[in-house]
């Protein structure tokens, strides 16, 4: 059995269970390179600062280094009675310079260590899923910019509403993710503050320079409270909210896709290579990478309730049950860099069915722009609508659309009508009229794309 780099105090070994029920090394190994990245800039203050010899300090350094370059290449032994990534990492540094590398610990606790080097993860992470946000975002300008002359019917309760363009719908997504963006930016300032040289909870009584190790390891700011900094764990709880409302825009647009890619509406076709077959019916050509991005999206919230519940009762300062925020946050990093991943190439590859979207713009979509030729003839809104939705029951209860009605059924409704309200049953036209500032009307759609252009390309 392995001796505890803690277990002075302590007359008799670990039990088996409990070595086996505490030890995390099995899954926060995923911070190996963030923690020697934390120990060596720790070690570098320690000896500029006389706390400990100049030549130790380098050779503590020359060690991890060693250590580093064993774990990239596989060859670095995970010893799980040493309970996790940072105990593993300083026994394996003192088996190889020898009690030299028991002054690494020296002015730090495993409870500022170890946020450190979450922090320092979370910080890469998130700036990937910044980039891997501007990808998809880039991705639905294009297949805007591609599809402006395209109309199709928007909905609301699943029931076809209005005519817009198909661009419209890729801008509309652009902002979500926009925002989304946006919010993973605001955290990451959050998580620009080093939180190392807090000791356990009080502080340090060594004359430590934290300002010196915060530029080491690229922090903006350090920490002000050492309570807080080792036991907070807001910031780590706003990373999994942003990828909760980040997941929550994936999955949506997910199921936009997946209803567009049936039979039933074939509005488009999804690439071959982004989908798979049935094991039994040949025929099938299924979307299961969007069905797995609706499907991940209940982890990532399940990541976020998880770690709210762990907090939620803890008093201050540290407590074992934050060894429990690793996992939630590794799930959710893959699991939403991967649906920013498949989305991004779901969106580029997709080919709409122009035809269908088409048709399917036409008919009833078309009755509130019936509806506003009367009130710009004199009649209130409110009668107005009774009128179009009297004409669609009279054409719905004779299976016809919109476009088929002649001017004399029109007056049967109302004497306002004209001529020039046939002229209205057009969906590009309809979807023009809508001319307002953000609307689906095509300069106003022109006018988004350069928008967008500019902000994403810096040519606008």
């Amino acid at each position: 059995m392995e001796k505890k780099l803690w277990g002075g105090r302590f007359s008799e070994g670990t039990d088996a269970f409990v070595e086996e029920f505490t030890e995390s090394v099995s899954f926060d190994r995923e911070l190996a390179l963030y923690d020697i990245k934390g120990s060596i800039a720790h070690a570098k203050m320690l000896g500029k600062q006389g706390i400990i010899p100049e030549e130790d300090a380098q050779k503590i350094i020359d060690g991890l280094e060693e250590i580093e370059r064993e774990i990239r290449e596989g060859r670095f032994r995970w010893k799980k009675e040493l309970e996790d990534v940072h105990m593993n990492i300083e026994k394996a540094l003192i088996e190889k310079i020898g009690e030299i590398g028991g002054k690494l610990h020296t002015g730090r606790s495993r409870n500022d260590q170890v946020i450190t080097a979450f922090r320092l993860y979370l910080k890469e992470q998130t700036q990937d899923i910044i980039n891997l946000i501007e990808e998809l975002k880039k991705a639905l300008l294009q297949k805007a910019k591609e599809t402006v002359d395209i109309v199709m019917p928007a909905y609301t309760h699943l029931q076809r509403a209005q005519p817009v363009r198909l661009a419209h719908y890729f801008l509309a997504y652009l902002e979500l993710y926009n925002r989304d963006q946006e919010r993973f930016k605001d955290t990451l300032k959050r998580l620009d503050q080093m939180p190392l040289g807090s000791g356990a909870l009080a502080g340090v009584d060594f004359p430590i320079d934290r300002e010196f190790t915060a530029k080491e390891l690229g922090f903006v700011e350090v920490m002000r409270n050492s309570m807080d900094a080792t036991a907070s764990r807001d910031v780590v709880i706003e990373f999994l909210s942003d990828g909760a409302i980040c997941m929550a825009n994936l999955s949506r647009q997910a199921e936009d896709l997946i209803i567009w890619n049936s039979t039933e509406f074939s509005f488009v076709e999804l690439p071959d290579k982004l989908t798979t077959g049935s094991s039994i019916m040949p025929q099938k050509k299924n979307p299961d990478v969007l069905e797995l991005i609706r499907g991940k999206t209940g982890r990532v919230y399940g990541s976020l309730v998880a770690l709210l519940t762990v907090v939620k009762g803890l008093p201050m300062a540290y407590n074992r049950d934050l060894q429990e925020d690793k996992e939630p946050v590794f799930d959710t990093v893959k699991t939403l860099k991967g649906s920013i991943i498949g989305m991004t190439k779901i969106v580029e590859g997709l080919k709409p069915i122009k035809e269908n979207m088409e048709k399917g713009a036409g008919g009833f979509a078309l009755a509130t722009d019936l509806a506003n030729y009367l009130v710009r003839k004199g009649m209130p809104f409110r009668q107005a609508h009774h009128v179009v939705g009297q004409v669609v029951g009279y054409l719905a209860g004779q299976n016809r659309e919109l476009e088929n009605i002649t001017l004399e059924e029109l007056k049967r409704f109302s004497d306002l009508f004209d001529e020039d309200a046939l002229s209205l049953l057009n969906p590009y036209q309809v979807a023009d009229a809508r001319k307002s500032f953000g609307g689906t009307g095509r300069e106003q759609v022109l006018e988004q794309i350069r928008f967008w252009e500019g902000k994403l390309y810096g040519n606008g």
